[in-house]
């Protein structure tokens, strides 16, 4: 049975739907169905370019691995990203409020075009492309945008499981 999400954005009223990519990344797609639902605060990537994310404490117990990885994600692309506590700037944890946690999970939606998963402090980012967005994309990337344009602080990412 194929399994699918829905990402919205709190504030703005806009969802998408992304089906789980099972078969390319089983071991992820599992862990983060059985932590659904998840949010947090939404931040728009500075690097990567046509990303925003959010980032929640670790929902497993052993580390997942690499599986279905890409450091140039295409629109639709929903990617997760396991981040050890040594590996992200201290500044960068501070402002985010995850100083605290031995490490965060990265759940990114890649909305356009010419994205490169690079990180000044650490070189290429690799990301597991678990699910791909399957509707409403379009309006889903304008929202996005303006979360570059117009700012994030007070959005709110949200992870859900969704019944077709």
């Amino acid at each position: 049975m194929t399994r699918y999400i829905k990402i919205s954005l709190k504030n703005r009223g806009v969802s998408c739907i992304a089906r789980l990519l099972e078969e390319e990344a089983p071991k992820t797609c599992e862990a983060v169905w059985n932590a659904l639902p998840q949010s947090g605060q939404v931040y728009h990537a500075k690097y990567a370019r046509n990303e925003i994310y959010t980032m929640v404490p670790r929902f497993f117990d052993q580390p997942i691995g690499m599986e279905n990885t890409t450091i140039t994600p295409i629109p639709g692309d929903v990617c997760f990203f396991d981040f050890d506590g040594g590996v992200l700037d201290q500044k960068f944890k501070e402002e985010k409020g995850i100083d605290k946690l031995p490490g965060v999970v990265d759940l990114a939606v890649f909305y356009g075009r010419n994205n490169l998963l690079l990180n000044g402090d650490i070189g290429f980012v690799p990301g597991n492309v678990f699910a791909t967005i399957e509707e409403n994309l379009e309006e889903f990337a304008e929202q996005c945008n303006d979360i570059w344009f117009s700012g994030a602080k007070g959005e709110t990412l949200v992870y859900e499981r969704y019944e077709k």
